[in-house]
């Protein structure tokens, strides 16, 4: 079942579907990553591309929960971050890509609020 997006807010940034898949620059067109449709609740993703365009992604969805702060950090697999809970893939940032990003990112499973920067 599809979900019901309630906030959309892109800057400077372009999405392959409503809510997901691969995540472009707006100014140069790279690609930056990949977004995974199902496994995030909540998105918040503020970046620098290579480029120099400063692109933001937030994202949530009429079913998002707030989400419980977790010390824990994202594991990697096979380039994707991923629930450590889990083991399911959330978001992938392309590091060459990008000078610098924050992001905050739910994992729809657990709930879990995970944090990274670069």
């Amino acid at each position: 079942m599809a979900r019901v997006v309630k906030n959309k807010n892109l800057i400077n940034t372009r999405l392959a579907t409503n809510y997901g898949g691969w995540m472009y620059c707006e100014k140069c067109h790279e690609n930056i990553g990949y977004l995974c449709y199902a496994t995030y609740d909540r998105l918040e993703l503020a970046y620098i591309c290579n480029c120099g365009n400063e692109g933001c992604i937030f994202l949530d969805f009429s079913d998002s929960s707030n989400g419980k702060d977790c010390p824990d950090q994202l594991i990697i697999k096979k380039n994707r971050l991923c629930c450590p809970k889990d083991n399911e893939p959330l978001i992938t940032i392309l590091d060459k890509k990008v000078s610098s990003y924050e992001m905050k990112i739910i994992c729809k499973s657990c709930e879990s609020v995970y944090k990274k920067t670069k």
